[in-house]
């Protein structure tokens, strides 16, 4: 990762934010929600897509790890109100709900 690069890591990590998926429907409403799998790195997919990496988000999108959120993900969020983190990159909210993941020791 280049300096700059790193530079925009950092200023979008400070930007991360939980967030509620109430908060979150009407940027779904207008199809401005990205939704990140849970396995990959929230700040890395809002850093491709702020650097306009085309290469790097289009291959994230052919394998399933970011792309527009579905009604189902998006019906299911509403009925269990999960943990989610969120990122702004204009026009796009890029967001991943946080789950469980193993204990770092």
């Amino acid at each position: 990762m280049t300096e700059e690069a790193g530079t925009l890591y950092a200023k979008l990590l400070g930007e991360t934010a939980a967030i509620s998926w109430q908060e979150l429907q009407p940027f779904f409403a207008r199809g401005a929600l990205l939704q990140v799998a849970g396995d990959c790195d929230l700040v890395e997919a809002a850093l491709a897509v702020a650097q306009d990496d085309g290469d790097k988000v289009a291959q994230w999108m052919a394998s399933g790890q970011l792309g527009r959120l579905e009604v189902e993900q998006a019906q299911d969020w509403q009925a269990r109100d999960p943990d989610l983190w969120a990122v702004v990159i204009a026009p796009w909210v890029l967001v991943q709900e946080r789950g469980s993941r193993p204990a770092l020791h």
